[in-house]
């Protein structure tokens, strides 16, 4: 009886959904703003709605549920607009870093939250981050070389090392130690340097600024240079 009882309600349901359809209450638009990365046809399969179909068959929000499920929405308002209108509002994640894991890309967002591995060429130029907790770490080395342009430009990848700090990789190909506590501070010294000896663009393998007070320079055999007082050279040897 309780099976019969669930079939006659459905069948009594579709009978009103259809007769206000033929009363006008039927979708016929389906407007989108905010949409910019998000697949479209994810977002169709998220509504599940054609047009013709019952607006009040239509649920908002379940429908916002699952469009909050895909991975390039961070949240998404959804409603009915009487008589024949479905309207959706996205806000998108906003890209900030290309995470490398496993010899592959994807692409993240300041939350850490992986948007996607495909179609990575519109963000070529971003910062590549390698390490398991990389990506939730990553907002915050972000905001320290934003404020410290003249290496930030220069900076192709950074590595997370035990989760604690970060090994820069310059598009010259040396590395920059950085400490674990007082990142800032190792940049804006970093930076000083540099505006006053031209650090970042001579012949070197590796730079550290983990020591306060102290930066140490590994060069490549043979290209020793002269560095000033406020730095420790190194050259050929390892730190």
């Amino acid at each position: 009886m309780s099976g019969f009882a669930a079939q006659t309600g459905l069948r009594i349901e579709n009978a009103v959904l259809d007769k206000t359809a033929s009363w006008g209450f039927e979708v016929k638009n389906i407007m989108v703003d905010g949409r910019a990365h998000t697949d479209v046809d994810a977002l169709k399969a998220m509504i599940a709605m054609e047009k013709g179909d019952p607006i009040f068959a239509f649920h908002p929000s379940e429908a916002k549920a699952m469009i909050e499920k895909l991975s390039w929405v961070k949240k998404a308002h959804v409603e009915r607009r009487l008589p024949d209108t479905i309207y959706i509002k996205i806000t998108e994640r906003t890209p900030m870093a290309l995470w490398q894991r496993n010899q592959k890309l994807s692409l993240i967002d300041e939350d850490g939250v992986v948007l996607t591995d495909q179609n990575l060429a519109p963000f070529k130029n971003f910062l590549i981050v390698v390490g398991d907790e990389a990506p939730k770490q990553a907002a915050g080395l972000l905001e320290m070389l934003a404020a410290e342009p003249v290496i930030a430009k220069r900076v192709e990848a950074a590595t997370l090392i035990s989760g604690r700090r970060w090994d820069l990789k310059l598009k010259t190909g040396a590395e920059v130690k950085l400490p674990e506590e007082e990142l800032g501070l190792a940049l804006r010294k970093l930076a000083v340097n540099h505006e006053e000896e031209a650090l970042l663009d001579k012949d070197v393998v590796s730079i550290d600024v983990r020591e306060e007070g102290r930066i140490t320079v590994r060069t490549k055999p043979g290209s020793a240079q002269d560095f000033n007082a406020a730095i420790t050279p190194a050259s050929g040897s390892p730190i």
